[in-house]
């Protein structure tokens, strides 16, 4: 969960990040899955969307191979915090968030990572942010086929783990696909907290380990940032509630 500091690019305006995690109302439900390949047209679309992708969730907290048909989530790249603010103002998705049984929205700032998603260098030109308050970490893979059974045969123990940690605030699964496309996203009260996790678990560091000997995937990424806005309800309250975003 580690990486260089993310850089910026010298006379370009500084990129940011978002996540977007959606629950619909029951009566929605049927189409919350459809959505995930209907809203893609008008998404590619937005003013200053820089890139997108539209996942899937499990249940709850679980982190290990799971499906909630009614919750659907939303990692985007902006030109700029106005391009987001845009977005949230007047495009018909954002709008249908609005009515739904509850949405969230986190704002992010670059601290580090490495690694690409579909090719795609997503944490190049960043805004950087600042480590000294709660982080949020993306961690996301394409796991291959030959290790899919030892890779999910490894979740739940990674899974409990997780959700007991110190310092933990909220995680959720995502992924663009039932297998072999999969993704963490997560928000911690501290770097130290999630320091402490990422190198003192015996569960988390045994998973590591293995990843990197067995060649377990195909293509990973890995990025913390600074969740430096939050608007919404994350199953009910605000996570970030009492953290002060930085100046």
């Amino acid at each position: 969960m580690a990486g260089p500091a993310l850089p910026t690019v010298a006379g370009v305006s500084a990129a940011i990040a978002s996540f977007h995690l959606v629950r619909e109302r029951p009566w929605r439900g049927p189409l919350a899955l459809a959505r995930l390949a209907l809203d893609r047209p008008a998404l590619h679309r937005v003013p200053g969307l820089r890139f997108f992708r539209l996942l899937g969730t499990g249940r709850g907290a679980t982190t290990s191979a799971s499906m909630d048909p009614r919750r659907t989530a939303l990692f985007a790249v902006w030109d700029d915090e106005a391009a987001l603010d845009d977005f949230l103002a007047r495009a018909a998705i954002a709008r249908r968030w609005r009515s739904a049984e509850e949405a969230y929205t986190v704002r992010l700032r670059g601290l580090r990572g490495h690694g690409t998603w579909r090719g795609i260098a997503v944490l190049d030109g960043l805004e950087a942010g600042r480590a000294d308050g709660p982080v949020a970490v993306l961690t996301r893979a394409d796991v291959r086929v030959r290790r899919w059974l030892p890779f999910l045969a490894a979740g739940p123990a990674v899974s409990e783990a997780v959700q007991q940690a110190p310092g933990l605030l909220a995680v959720v699964g995502v992924g663009e696909a039932p297998l072999g496309r999969q993704a963490t996203f997560s928000l911690w009260s501290s770097a130290g907290h999630l320091e402490a996790f990422a190198a003192g678990h015996p569960a988390h560091r045994q998973v590591v380990e293995r990843t990197r000997a067995e060649h377990w995937y195909g293509e990973e990424l890995f990025a913390r940032f600074e969740p430096w806005g939050a608007e919404g309800s994350w199953d009910g309250r605000d996570p970030l509630a009492g953290f002060r975003p930085s100046e």
